[in-house]
Protein backbone atom coordinates (compact mmCIF):
# COMPACT_ATOMS: atom_id res chain seq x y z
CA UNK A 1 0.00 0.00 0.00
CA UNK A 2 2.95 2.19 0.60
CA UNK A 3 4.95 1.72 -2.79
CA UNK A 4 4.01 4.57 -4.50
CA UNK A 5 6.13 6.87 -1.78
CA UNK A 6 8.52 5.77 -3.38
CA UNK A 7 7.88 5.85 -6.77
CA UNK A 8 8.84 9.74 -7.57
CA UNK A 9 11.67 8.63 -9.37
CA UNK A 10 13.50 9.27 -13.10
CA UNK A 11 14.61 6.71 -15.46
CA UNK A 12 16.98 7.63 -18.15
CA UNK A 13 17.49 5.50 -20.84
CA UNK A 14 20.28 6.22 -23.59
CA UNK A 15 19.16 6.26 -26.88
CA UNK A 16 20.92 4.47 -29.55
CA UNK A 17 22.26 7.25 -31.39
CA UNK A 18 24.06 8.16 -27.69
CA UNK A 19 21.74 11.27 -26.43
CA UNK A 20 19.28 10.87 -23.44
CA UNK A 21 15.68 11.15 -22.43
CA UNK A 22 14.43 11.63 -19.53
CA UNK A 23 11.43 9.66 -18.30
CA UNK A 24 9.46 11.02 -15.46
CA UNK A 25 7.65 8.18 -12.79
CA UNK A 26 5.67 10.49 -11.51
CA UNK A 27 2.63 9.58 -13.89
CA UNK A 28 3.77 5.87 -12.94
CA UNK A 29 3.61 7.24 -9.34
CA UNK A 30 0.17 8.90 -10.11
CA UNK A 31 -0.77 5.25 -11.26
CA UNK A 32 -0.44 3.67 -8.31
CA UNK A 33 -1.55 6.52 -6.04
CA UNK A 34 -5.62 6.21 -7.54
CA UNK A 35 -5.27 2.64 -7.38
CA UNK A 36 -4.86 2.59 -3.63
CA UNK A 37 -7.09 5.81 -2.85
CA UNK A 38 -10.10 3.48 -4.63
CA UNK A 39 -8.69 0.62 -2.38
CA UNK A 40 -9.01 2.70 0.77
CA UNK A 41 -12.39 4.19 -0.44
CA UNK A 42 -13.53 0.51 -0.39
CA UNK A 43 -11.76 -0.68 2.64
CA UNK A 44 -13.85 2.34 4.20
CA UNK A 45 -16.94 1.40 2.63
CA UNK A 46 -16.98 -1.71 4.23
CA UNK A 47 -16.20 -0.13 7.70
CA UNK A 48 -17.09 3.57 8.16
CA UNK A 49 -15.01 3.90 11.18
CA UNK A 50 -11.42 2.11 9.51
CA UNK A 51 -8.87 4.50 8.73
CA UNK A 52 -5.51 3.01 7.91
CA UNK A 53 -2.68 4.65 9.97
CA UNK A 54 0.68 4.65 8.87
CA UNK A 55 3.77 5.32 11.74
CA UNK A 56 6.96 7.27 10.41
CA UNK A 57 10.04 6.68 13.13
CA UNK A 58 12.31 9.25 12.73
CA UNK A 59 15.51 9.53 15.11
CA UNK A 60 17.58 12.67 14.93
CA UNK A 61 17.10 15.41 12.43
CA UNK A 62 19.14 14.95 8.85
CA UNK A 63 18.03 16.77 6.56
CA UNK A 64 17.73 14.28 3.78
CA UNK A 65 15.49 11.70 6.22
CA UNK A 66 13.04 14.91 6.62
CA UNK A 67 12.71 15.25 2.75
CA UNK A 68 11.60 11.82 2.28
CA UNK A 69 9.32 11.76 5.06
CA UNK A 70 7.42 15.13 4.37
CA UNK A 71 7.14 12.93 0.78
CA UNK A 72 5.75 10.15 2.70
CA UNK A 73 3.58 11.75 4.90
CA UNK A 74 1.85 13.79 1.66
CA UNK A 75 1.29 10.59 0.06
CA UNK A 76 -0.15 8.96 2.31
CA UNK A 77 -2.43 11.69 2.98
CA UNK A 78 -3.54 12.03 -0.97
CA UNK A 79 -4.35 8.26 -0.75
CA UNK A 80 -6.66 8.73 2.56
CA UNK A 81 -3.70 7.34 4.86
CA UNK A 82 -3.43 8.45 8.36
CA UNK A 83 0.31 9.37 8.32
CA UNK A 84 1.86 10.00 12.00
CA UNK A 85 5.73 11.81 11.95
CA UNK A 86 7.14 9.91 15.55
CA UNK A 87 10.24 11.99 15.98
CA UNK A 88 12.67 10.92 18.95
CA UNK A 89 16.02 13.13 19.79
CA UNK A 90 19.09 12.19 19.17
CA UNK A 91 19.76 11.32 22.81
CA UNK A 92 17.71 8.08 22.00
CA UNK A 93 19.16 5.16 23.66
CA UNK A 94 18.45 2.00 21.82
CA UNK A 95 16.93 0.28 24.51
CA UNK A 96 14.50 2.92 25.08
CA UNK A 97 13.40 3.17 20.82
CA UNK A 98 12.86 -0.66 20.79
CA UNK A 99 10.47 -0.28 24.02
CA UNK A 100 8.40 2.96 21.41
CA UNK A 101 8.45 0.26 18.58
CA UNK A 102 6.73 -2.64 20.20
CA UNK A 103 3.91 0.35 21.70
CA UNK A 104 3.60 1.00 18.15
CA UNK A 105 3.23 -2.48 17.60
CA UNK A 106 0.35 -3.34 20.02
CA UNK A 107 -1.44 -0.15 18.68
CA UNK A 108 -3.89 -0.86 16.94
CA UNK A 109 -4.59 2.60 15.21
CA UNK A 110 -0.89 1.80 13.52
CA UNK A 111 -1.27 -0.62 10.74
CA UNK A 112 1.83 -0.41 9.06
CA UNK A 113 5.77 1.36 10.37
CA UNK A 114 8.40 2.34 8.39
CA UNK A 115 11.63 3.42 10.61
CA UNK A 116 13.50 6.10 8.34
CA UNK A 117 17.51 5.47 8.16
CA UNK A 118 20.13 5.60 9.05
CA UNK A 119 19.09 6.58 12.52
CA UNK A 120 20.67 9.86 13.59
CA UNK A 121 21.57 9.38 17.16
CA UNK A 122 24.33 10.45 19.25
CA UNK A 123 24.75 6.55 20.90
CA UNK A 124 25.58 3.96 17.91
CA UNK A 125 22.76 1.17 17.81
CA UNK A 126 22.28 -1.89 16.32
CA UNK A 127 20.34 -0.74 12.98
CA UNK A 128 19.15 -4.63 12.65
CA UNK A 129 17.50 -4.77 15.71
CA UNK A 130 15.73 -2.31 15.56
CA UNK A 131 14.14 -3.12 12.23
CA UNK A 132 13.56 -6.41 13.68
CA UNK A 133 11.40 -5.34 16.36
CA UNK A 134 8.88 -3.92 14.18
CA UNK A 135 5.89 -6.38 13.89
CA UNK A 136 5.79 -8.48 10.76
CA UNK A 137 2.44 -7.19 9.69
CA UNK A 138 3.71 -4.41 10.15
CA UNK A 139 6.39 -3.77 8.58
CA UNK A 140 5.58 -2.01 5.16
CA UNK A 141 8.96 -1.03 4.38
CA UNK A 142 10.51 -4.80 4.05
CA UNK A 143 13.49 -4.20 5.79
CA UNK A 144 13.76 -7.01 8.90
CA UNK A 145 16.05 -9.33 8.16
CA UNK A 146 14.91 -12.47 9.86
CA UNK A 147 11.58 -12.46 7.94
CA UNK A 148 11.06 -9.88 4.99
CA UNK A 149 14.45 -9.83 3.96
CA UNK A 150 14.82 -13.45 4.17
CA UNK A 151 11.82 -14.55 2.14
CA UNK A 152 13.62 -11.95 -0.46
CA UNK A 153 16.53 -14.02 -0.75
CA UNK A 154 14.71 -17.14 -1.29
CA UNK A 155 12.68 -15.62 -3.62
CA UNK A 156 9.07 -15.89 -1.81
CA UNK A 157 8.32 -12.43 -3.63
CA UNK A 158 4.57 -12.69 -2.30
CA UNK A 159 5.05 -13.74 0.95
CA UNK A 160 5.07 -10.34 2.70
CA UNK A 161 6.46 -6.73 2.07
CA UNK A 162 8.93 -5.95 -0.51
CA UNK A 163 11.45 -2.58 0.14
CA UNK A 164 9.77 0.20 -1.41
CA UNK A 165 12.73 1.88 -3.27
CA UNK A 166 13.64 -1.33 -5.23
CA UNK A 167 10.28 -2.40 -5.94
CA UNK A 168 9.45 1.32 -7.26
CA UNK A 169 12.81 0.72 -9.52
CA UNK A 170 11.28 -2.84 -10.57
CA UNK A 171 8.08 -1.13 -11.83
CA UNK A 172 9.79 1.78 -13.55
CA UNK A 173 12.50 -0.57 -15.41
CA UNK A 174 8.96 -2.90 -16.54
CA UNK A 175 7.36 0.45 -17.99
CA UNK A 176 10.32 1.69 -19.67
CA UNK A 177 11.43 -1.80 -20.87
CA UNK A 178 7.91 -2.49 -22.15
CA UNK A 179 7.78 0.72 -23.99
CA UNK A 180 10.57 0.73 -25.76
CA UNK A 181 10.02 -2.72 -26.92
CA UNK A 182 6.77 -1.61 -28.25
CA UNK A 183 7.98 1.18 -30.18
CA UNK A 184 10.17 -1.70 -31.39
CA UNK A 185 6.64 -3.59 -32.26
CA UNK A 186 8.33 -6.34 -30.17
CA UNK A 187 5.58 -6.52 -27.97
CA UNK A 188 2.15 -5.60 -29.72
CA UNK A 189 0.28 -5.83 -26.09
CA UNK A 190 3.21 -4.40 -23.98
CA UNK A 191 0.77 -3.81 -20.99
CA UNK A 192 -0.09 -6.99 -20.85
CA UNK A 193 3.29 -8.21 -20.30
CA UNK A 194 4.69 -9.10 -17.08
CA UNK A 195 7.70 -7.88 -15.10
CA UNK A 196 9.66 -11.52 -15.56
CA UNK A 197 8.77 -10.85 -19.20
CA UNK A 198 10.31 -8.02 -19.81
CA UNK A 199 13.48 -7.99 -17.54
CA UNK A 200 14.54 -11.98 -18.03
CA UNK A 201 17.61 -12.68 -20.03
CA UNK A 202 18.93 -9.19 -19.29
CA UNK A 203 22.45 -8.32 -17.90
CA UNK A 204 21.67 -5.57 -14.58
CA UNK A 205 24.30 -3.87 -13.10
CA UNK A 206 23.52 -2.51 -9.27
CA UNK A 207 26.03 -0.04 -7.75
CA UNK A 208 25.78 -0.20 -4.53
CA UNK A 209 25.57 -3.17 -1.92
CA UNK A 210 23.06 -1.42 1.29
CA UNK A 211 20.75 -3.63 2.71
CA UNK A 212 18.22 -0.19 1.81
CA UNK A 213 18.73 -0.64 -1.93
CA UNK A 214 21.53 -2.44 -3.57
CA UNK A 215 21.14 -5.87 -2.04
CA UNK A 216 17.23 -5.55 -2.24
CA UNK A 217 17.51 -4.27 -5.74
CA UNK A 218 19.88 -7.21 -7.11
CA UNK A 219 17.33 -9.80 -5.25
CA UNK A 220 14.32 -8.52 -7.00
CA UNK A 221 16.30 -8.55 -10.40
CA UNK A 222 17.90 -11.74 -10.17
CA UNK A 223 13.85 -13.33 -9.18
CA UNK A 224 13.02 -11.56 -12.15
CA UNK A 225 15.50 -13.52 -14.07
CA UNK A 226 17.93 -11.44 -14.90
CA UNK A 227 21.74 -11.80 -14.80
CA UNK A 228 22.66 -9.35 -11.80
CA UNK A 229 26.39 -8.09 -10.68
CA UNK A 230 26.39 -6.44 -8.25
CA UNK A 231 29.26 -3.53 -7.44
CA UNK A 232 30.98 -2.02 -4.12
CA UNK A 233 34.11 -0.12 -3.22
CA UNK A 234 36.30 -3.14 -3.81
CA UNK A 235 34.98 -3.63 -7.19
CA UNK A 236 37.73 -3.62 -10.03
CA UNK A 237 37.24 -2.00 -13.42
CA UNK A 238 33.55 -0.54 -12.70
CA UNK A 239 33.32 1.22 -15.48
CA UNK A 240 33.90 -1.45 -17.71
CA UNK A 241 31.18 -3.75 -15.58
CA UNK A 242 28.54 -0.36 -16.10
CA UNK A 243 28.85 -0.64 -19.65
CA UNK A 244 27.71 -4.57 -20.21
CA UNK A 245 24.56 -3.10 -18.48
CA UNK A 246 21.06 -3.22 -19.99
CA UNK A 247 19.96 -2.29 -16.86
CA UNK A 248 22.15 0.27 -14.36
CA UNK A 249 20.82 0.88 -10.66
CA UNK A 250 23.12 3.29 -8.69
CA UNK A 251 22.36 3.69 -5.03
CA UNK A 252 25.85 4.92 -3.43
CA UNK A 253 24.74 8.39 -2.13
CA UNK A 254 27.62 10.01 -4.73
CA UNK A 255 26.74 12.83 -7.22
CA UNK A 256 27.97 12.33 -10.94
CA UNK A 257 29.47 9.16 -9.12
CA UNK A 258 28.85 7.51 -12.83
CA UNK A 259 29.96 9.55 -16.05
CA UNK A 260 27.69 9.48 -19.29
CA UNK A 261 30.55 7.45 -20.89
CA UNK A 262 30.04 4.04 -18.16
CA UNK A 263 26.53 3.66 -19.97
CA UNK A 264 25.87 1.67 -23.02
CA UNK A 265 23.14 2.80 -25.68
CA UNK A 266 19.91 1.48 -25.02
CA UNK A 267 20.13 1.54 -21.55
CA UNK A 268 18.04 1.73 -18.61
CA UNK A 269 19.90 3.63 -15.92
CA UNK A 270 17.96 4.50 -12.49
CA UNK A 271 19.89 6.39 -9.91
CA UNK A 272 18.40 6.17 -6.51
CA UNK A 273 19.23 8.49 -3.48
CA UNK A 274 19.18 12.11 -2.61
CA UNK A 275 22.12 14.34 -2.10
CA UNK A 276 23.53 17.46 -1.27
CA UNK A 277 25.90 19.67 -3.28
CA UNK A 278 26.59 22.84 -1.79
CA UNK A 279 23.83 25.39 -3.00
CA UNK A 280 21.45 22.78 -4.77
CA UNK A 281 19.47 19.46 -4.02
CA UNK A 282 19.91 17.02 -6.20
CA UNK A 283 17.17 13.93 -5.90
CA UNK A 284 16.74 11.54 -8.15
CA UNK A 285 14.25 8.67 -7.16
Amino acid sequence: MFLCSKLVCSVFRMAEEGGARVLSGKEVAQDVRNKLKETVIELKAENPDFVPGLAIVQVGGREDSNVYIRMKVRAAEEIGIRAQHIKFPKTITQGQLVREIKKMNADPAIHGMIVQMPLDTDEKMDSDLVLDTVAADKDVDGYADHRSAGRLSHGMLNAGFLPCTPNGCMELIRSEIAVWWRWLEELPRCPDTGLEQVISGAKAVVIGRSKIVGTPMGELLKWNHATVTTCHSRTQDLQQTAREADILVVGIGSPEFVKGSWVKPGAVVIDCGINSIPGVWVWVC
